[in-house]
């Protein structure tokens, strides 16, 4: 018996599978167990067009065997097995698939897709076992054949006896070091987790002997380990059950199993999609937000099958940033696998599947909304402010298909609002849609630059979140019309004060405002007289697209671009305070001064700004109580 070599490339090849293809070496198992599974399928392919064959799904299996003396595992299936020709071809020559081969000469396109379609994962072997042995014996065949080889240095090809038509593949198992246990894929616990994690949905059964406590048969309250062997696979996946068969229930319990979460799913979406692109998917909303989800740690992505194998843990690529928040899986049998299983091309159909995915999961946000608005609250409670940044992120790429899932508070209704219920309750007059933003409701309701859109019955909506100006200013307009903050310049709002008397306190006062912004300087841009304040003495407003406060959320950022709102003091000349600053205008230019700067003052501490020199703010005080 001689030892054939693997051709040069193949050699390169193999060295690149054992070391680099895989991320985790406990894939080998859910390579063989796929491979095993299309052996079963082929019979299953060939029984459609040869009347001599019968297939009955319970006589195949695959049975998953430790030997912990001998350092073997061994997996066996009931399939099509292979000639000593097809072991040739098939084993020995790395990246050429016999599934591939007989998809093609079959034209196999319905019923059971074959799993294995690119020859690559059954070398896999080689990260945990020294020799990998293959004993097979064909359908039809009278002669058994072993396939062997400890590497890339060749392999060889021999008869032997096999009573059964199948494939058996067994590992001599590495000699452990000191990072790695190759014992552990010798335990019956390791492999079962192994199988459940990857393989749980193959088609077949997956057996194994399993230890198990059993009572006793002649003693009462006695047990005694027992070993039997018992199928480790569920087969058929909850994806691919009859919506009609399944309850909430179910969906919970699939939800727990797969620990999406510790929390109950505020909703599920069950999928099946049987077009240019197919594929079934489960996708769950949580309820509660991750304890690291603004984390780094966090990562998004839906389980990703292939045929029920698990392909990806978390593919990223399935959700946008907007909804990373879901949780779920996806299996389809059209996804192209490059290489190995956990190279996955970026090709259309990927992307069709997650543009499919988004609009269920918006639809399905938008039925809560509409439908169970309690419930949808709750989501907004805990995910409303990645809905807000998915408007604001890629340029606003995505604020169309969000901007009906925001919700904000609202200042007449005092519970959350949607844009389209604020615009519905707007006045034939009222020109924008008004906000107002600071720390916490009640601080809102206090802000001066309020008072003029409050008493014209102008509804505001509250952003109390750092990102929501951010989203506002992105989205720009909602059904045409603008939004405007109260601190604004022009709030588009005239006052019968306005009609009647248009610039006069602009004009008769510009010589008291100029020195101001003199005395100022460039702490402001400009100061004038205000036709938004009531009841206060002063406020500060801003010209241009940065408001107040998106200067302080700017600054307060690690790499704080020490941005600056374009401020301007606004003083209320109908205010007594006003006649106080007047005299001094008149008649005592340092006292001037030193109103200017407390009203300066009084203005940054309404905002939340903090005060640039604090201990001249309490001497000022003092000089006027004095």
């Amino acid at each position: 018996m001689s030892k054939k070599e693997f051709k040069a490339e193949s050699k390169r090849l193999l060295d690149i599978m054992i070391n680099s293809i895989y991320s985790q070496r406990e894939v080998f198992l859910r390579e063989l167990v796929s491979n095993a599974s299309d052996a079963i399928d082929k019979i299953y392919y060939k029984a459609l067009t040869d009347e001599s064959l019968t297939f009955n799904k319970d006589d195949y299996y695959i049975k998953i065997s430790a030997d912990k003396e001998n350092r073997t595992l061994t997996i066996s299936d009931t399939g099509i097995g292979m000639t000593k020709a097809e072991l040739e071809e098939h084993l020995g020559t790395i990246a050429k698939s016999g599934s591939l081969s007989f998809k093609h000469e079959n034209e196999v396109k319905d019923g059971y897709d074959i799993i294995g379609q690119f020859g690559v994962g059954f070398y896999a072997a080689f990260m945990v076992a020294d020799v990998v042995t293959v004993i097979s014996k064909a359908l039809g065949s009278a002669e058994a054949f072993k396939w062997e080889s400890a590497g890339a240095d060749g392999y060889t090809i021999e008869s032997c006896q096999k009573d059964s038509v199948g494939t058996d593949v067994i590992l001599k198992l590495k000699e452990n070091t000191e990072d790695e246990n190759y014992d552990e894929y010798l335990e019956e616990h390791r492999l079962k987790t192994v199988i459940q994690t990857y393989s749980d949905f193959i088609r077949y059964p997956i057996k194994m002997d399993v230890t198990v406590n059993k009572p006793k048969e002649d003693a009462e309250n006695e047990f005694e380990e027992v070993v039997e062997e018992q199928t480790v696979n569920r087969m058929v996946p909850i994806w691919r059950k009859n919506k009609n068969e399944l309850t909430d229930e179910d969906y919970q319990a699939f939800y727990s199993e797969k620990h999406y979460g510790f929390d109950k799913p505020l909703a599920h979406i069950h999928t099946s999609v049987d077009g240019a692109v197919r594929y079934h998917a489960i996708l769950y909303i949580p309820e509660n937000i991750p304890f690291n989800y603004y984390s780094k740690e966090f990562e998004k992505g839906l389980e990703l099958y292939s045929n029920g194998v698990l392909i990806m843990d978390k593919c990223p690529d399935l959700l946008p940033d907007h909804f990373s928040f879901v949780k779920g899986m996806v299996d389809s049998e059209d996804l192209s696998l490059n290489i190995s299983r956990e190279m996955l091309q970026h090709d259309r159909q990927l992307k069709r599947i997650a543009k499919n995915i988004s609009k269920k999961i918006k639809n399905e946000l938008k039925n809560l909304l509409k439908n169970d608005r309690e419930k949808y609250e709750s989501f907004y409670h805990s995910f409303g402010r990645q809905i807000k940044f998915g408007v604001y992120n890629d340029f606003g790429a995505h604020k169309d298909t969000l901007k009906d899932l925001l919700l904000f508070y609202s200042s007449k209704e005092k519970k959350l609002v949607t844009l389209d219920e604020y615009v519905a309750r707007m006045p034939e007059d009222q020109k924008y849609i008004y906000y107002a933003s600071g720390d916490s409701y009640d601080r809102i309701e206090k802000l001066p630059q309020t008072e003029v859109v409050t008493e014209k019955g102008y509804e505001m909506l509250y952003f109390t979140e750092d990102i929501d100006e951010f989203a506002i200013k992105m989205l720009a307009t909602y059904q045409e019309k603008e939004f405007k903050s109260v601190s604004s310049g022009d709030l588009g709002i005239d006052t019968e004060e306005d009609q009647n008397q248009p610039d006069t306190d602009e004009n008769q006062y510009k010589e008291i405002f100029d020195e101001m912004k003199q005395t100022l300087a460039d702490k402001v841009n400009s100061v004038r007289a205000s036709k938004r304040l009531k009841s206060h003495s002063v406020c500060l407003a801003a010209d241009g697209e940065v408001t107040i406060e998106m200067e302080k959320i700017l600054n307060a950022m690690p790499d704080s671009q020490h941005v600056k709102a374009d401020k301007v003091l606004e003083i209320n000349t109908n205010h007594s305070v006003f006649q106080t600053l007047k005299t001094a205008f008149e008649n005592d230019k340092d006292k001037f001064s030193l109103y200017t700067n407390l009203l300066y003052n009084q203005a940054l501490l309404i905002e939340g700004l903090p005060i640039e020199d604090p201990v001249q703010f309490t001497n000022d005080i003092c000089k006027v109580m004095a």
